[in-house]
C-alpha cells in the first residue's frame, strides 16, 4: 500500500511530460506542416476551379456549337442537325488544335495523365506549364467540336500545371513537389467528378503510385475542397443516375461476373491496343503523304466527322449513352455496334493528336460491354439473375480500371458517379479480374504502355527508372580526385569507341559496365574541332552508390 500514493504522482509527472513534449514538437514542426496543409488547401481551390472551368468551357462551347442548352441529350440533338455541320464542327476543331500545338508545343502532343506520371516520377513533381496550358486549350476544343475522348486527361494535367508553379516559386524539393502534384491531381479529379474519395486515391494510386501516409492529410484536404466546388456549382449530384437499385442474386450469379471481368479485361487491351496501333499507322500515314503535322488534327476531325453523321454518340465523353447503357435502354446488338464505333473514333482522336483523355470513353465501352454481356447472361438464366444493370455498372468499372491500372481508385469512382454502393461485390470481382488479366498483356496500365513507347520505364518500379534520374555529370571522378583512372587508361578505352557522354544517365551507363566488363568508363564530350575532350571516369562503384541512396530515399517516402 506503500507505492499507492507515489503512483498517482509518477503517472501525473508523465503525463506533464508527454504534453511537454507534444508542445515542443508542435512548435518545431507544427507551423510548417499546418502551413503545407494551408498550400494544399489552397492548390485544392486553384485546380477544383481550373477543373470546373475547363468543364463549364466545354458545355458552353458545345452548347453554342451543337445549339442546345442539355447536353446530357446532345446525342440525339446532334441527330437532327445537318450532316454538314456534323462533319465541318471536328475539321474546324481538328485545324484549331492542330494550330495551337505546332505553336506551343515541340513536338506537337498533347500533354496527358501519362506526362504527370513521368514528372512525379523523374522531374520532382514538376510537368511542363507551357505545353500543358496549350494541351487544355487544344483538349477543350476538341471536346467541344465533336472529338471522342474525356476530359480527365487534361483537367489531371492542367492541374498539374499549377502545382509546378507553386513548387517551383517555394523552391520544394523532390517529396514535396510529388505531395502538392497529388493534392492538385486530387482536386482535379474530385471537382470533375464529384468525387472525392476516389480523387485522392486516384492521385496516390495512379499518380505518386504509393499510399505514403505523409502524403494522405494533404491531398484528402485537396480533394475535399475540388468537391466543395463542385457541389457548390452542381449540388450533390451524381454524374449518371440508376433507373433501379442493382440486385445481386446471392452467391450464385457471382461466376457470371468473374467471366465479364474477364471480358472486359481483353476489351480493355483492345481499346488500348487498337489507340496505339492506330496512333503508329497515322504517324506512318503522315510520313508517306508528307501531311504537315499541323493538318494530322484535322484530318481525324473529317474522319470522326463521317462516323458522327451516323453514329453522333462517338461525340465528347458519352455520358448520354453511357447513361443510355447503365439504365438498359439499349439492345444487344446496338450495345455490341456502339461499343466497337466508340473504340474506333477514340484511336482517330488519339492518333489525330487531338487531345482529351481515355477514362470517359472507357466508362462508355465499359458499360456498353457490360450491359451486351447482361442481356445475354439474363436471357440464359433469368431465374437466378440479377438486372442487367448490375452488370452495366460492373463492365463499366472493369474496363476503366484495367485501362487506367487502377483497381481501388476506379471501383470507388465508379461508387461515387452513380450512387450505388449496394452491388460492391459483383464490381470489385469483375474490376480486380479484368486488371489482373490487361496487365498482364500490356504495360500494367495505358498511362505506363504509353511512357513505354516512348522509352520512359516505370512500369517496373524505382529499380528500373531511379537510373534515368541521375546523370552522368553528378557521379564521375575528375582526372585530379582522389583514386581516378588513369588518362592513358582512359585514351585506351576512347579508342575503343568506349565512352559516354556527361549529360547521359545511369541508365545508359549500367549495361555498358556489364556488357564490356568494365569498372569504370571514360566521361568524354565530342568536339568537332578538338576531338574527345576527357572531363574524368564514372565509376561502376560510385553509380551504384548513388543508384542504392536513390532507391533507399525512394522507399523512405513510400513508408513515411
Amino acid at each position: 500500500m506503500s507505492e499507492t500514493p507515489g503512483y498517482p504522482r509518477k503517472a501525473w509527472k508523465e503525463i506533464c511530460e508527454g504534453l511537454r513534449e507534444t508542445l515542443d514538437l508542435v512548435r518545431a514542426k507544427g507551423p510548417s506542416q499546418i502551413q503545407f496543409w494551408f498550400i494544399a488547401l489552397l492548390i485544392g481551390i486553384a485546380s477544383g476551379f481550373a477543373a470546373l472551368g475547363f468543364r463549364l468551357g466545354i458545355d458552353r462551347l458545345q452548347s453554342f456549337l451543337y445549339g442546345t442548352s442539355d447536353l446530357r441529350h446532345l446525342h440525339t440533338v446532334a441527330r437532327e442537325l445537318p450532316w454538314f455541320w456534323v462533319l465541318t464542327l471536328p475539321v474546324l476543331g481538328g485545324l484549331a488544335v492542330g494550330i495551337i500545338l505546332n505553336w506551343f508545343t515541340p513536338d506537337g502532343r498533347v500533354r496527358s495523365v501519362a506526362d504527370v506520371i513521368e514528372g512525379a516520377a523523374l522531374n520532382a513533381g514538376r510537368v511542363e506549364k507551357r505545353a500543358g496550358l496549350a494541351s487544355a486549350a487544344a483538349s477543350l476544343i476538341t471536346l467541344s467540336t465533336g472529338g471522342s475522348s474525356g476530359r480527365e486527361g487534361p483537367v489531371v494535367h492542367l492541374a498539374a500545371v499549377i502545382s509546378t508553379w507553386v513548387s517551383n516559386r517555394l523552391h520544394a524539393n523532390g517529396i514535396t513537389g510529388r505531395d502538392l502534384l497529388g493534392c492538385a491531381v486530387a482536386a482535379a479529379v474530385s471537382a470533375s467528378f464529384n468525387a472525392p474519395i476516389a480523387g485522392a486515391l486516384f492521385a496516390l494510386e495512379v499518380v505518386l503510385r504509393h499510399f505514403a501516409v505523409h502524403a494522405f492529410a494533404p491531398i484528402a484536404i485537396a480533394s475535399v475542397a475540388g468537391t466543395v466546388i463542385n457541389r457548390i456549382e452542381f449540388g450533390g449530384v451524381t454524374e449518371f443516375v440508376l433507373a433501379e437499385e442493382g440486385a445481386l442474386s446471392f452467391y450464385v450469379e457471382l461466376p457470371a461476373f468473374v467471366i465479364l471481368g474477364l471480358i472486359c479485361g481483353v476489351v480493355a487491351v483492345l481499346l488500348m491496343r487498337t489507340i496505339f496501333m492506330a496512333d503508329d499507322f497515322g504517324t506512318w500515314v503522315q510520313q508517306k503523304t508528307k501531311l504537315p503535322p499541323v493538318l494530322r488534327p484535322a484530318v481525324a476531325g473529317f474522319l470522326l466527322g463521317l462516323i458522327a453523321i451516323k453514329f453522333p454518340h462517338i461525340i465528347g465523353v458519352g455520358y448520354e449513352t453511357t447513361s443510355s447503357a447503365l439504365t438498359g435502354e439499349l439492345l444487344l446488338w446496338t450495345a455490341i455496334m456502339y461499343a466497337v464505333v466508340k473504340v474506333v473514333a477514340v484511336s482517330i482522336t488519339m492518333a489525330g493528336r487531338m487531345g482529351g483523355g481515355v477514362f470517359s470513353p472507357a466508362l462508355m465501352v465499359g458499360a456498353l460491354t457490360g450491359l451486351a454481356f447482361g442481356l445475354i447472361a439474363t436471357s440464359i438464366f433469368p431465374n437466378v439473375s440479377g438486372t442487367v444493370t448490375l452488370y452495366a455498372l460492373a463492365g463499366m468499372g472493369a474496363v476503366a480500371a484495367a485501362v487506367l491500372g487502377a483497381p481501388i481508385s476506379t471501383t470507388l469512382i465508379v461508387f461515387e458517379l452513380t450512387g450505388d454502393w449496394q452491388t460492391g461485390l459483383a464490381v470489385m470481382v469483375a474490376v480486380s479480374l479484368s486488371t489482373a488479366l490487361a496487365s498482364r498483356l500490356v504495360d500494367r496500365s495505358f498511362f505506363l504502355t504509353l511512357l513505354e513507347r516512348r522509352d520512359v520505364h516505370l512500369a517496373a518500379g524505382p529499380q528500373a527508372y531511379l537510373l534515368a534520374t541521375v546523370r552522368v555529370h553528378q557521379c564521375y571522378r575528375a582526372p585530379d580526385a582522389p583514386r581516378a583512372a588513369s588518362e592513358k587508361d582512359c585514351r585506351d578505352l576512347i579508342s575503343k569507341g568506349v565512352y559516354i557522354s556527361p549529360n547521359a544517365t545511369l541508365e545508359k551507363a549500367m549495361p555498358m559496365f556489364e556488357k564490356h566488363n568494365l569498372i569504370f568508363i571514360p566521361v568524354v564530350t565530342l568536339r568537332e574541332d578538338t576531338g574527345p575532350e576527357l572531363y574524368g571516369a564514372l565509376f561502376q562503384v560510385d553509380a551504384l552508390r548513388v543508384f542504392s541512396r536513390k532507391l533507399a530515399e525512394t522507399a523512405a517516402e513510400e513508408h513515411s
